[in-house]
């Protein structure tokens, strides 16, 4: 059975847990770790403090050996552009044996429309 990209996020979705911006941002203070899947120009334009960004095409590739995913135990807050791409990530994980890793529903545009903290500035692309 052929599914579309946004059937694929649906199903994502029913599987995963999500938070809102504003638990998020909780989750951040708490030492939640937090990964950017977007692309190095998106993430360079604009992203959640402390965050890391792994590429949602390498991200699978990069858990055994990033430093960011070494506690597959670790809270682990994952976002994209508005949700989607974040979803699927975070499904994997769970398959992958990650045990806390949660999608921020909105992604990047709800956190800024919760009038969260943006960094900007480019650093150097770690995955």
């Amino acid at each position: 059975m052929s599914m579309t990209p946004q059937q694929l996020v649906a199903e994502a979705k029913a599987q995963i847990r999500e938070v809102d911006a504003n638990s998020a941002a909780q989750r951040i203070s708490a030492g939640a770790v937090v990964i950017d899947v977007r692309e190095p120009a998106e993430f360079d334009a604009g992203r959640l403090p402390n965050a890391v960004n792994i590429p949602r095409g390498v991200l699978e590739f990069k858990t055994s050996d990033h430093p960011a995913l070494a506690n597959k135990d670790a809270e682990i807050l994952l976002y994209c552009k508005t949700g989607g791409r974040s979803a699927l990530a975070t499904l994997n994980l769970q398959r992958l044996g990650y045990t806390r890793p949660v999608s921020m529903v909105g992604g990047f545009e709800a956190w800024v429309n919760a009038g969260q903290p943006v960094v900007t500035g480019t650093t150097s692309f770690d995955a």
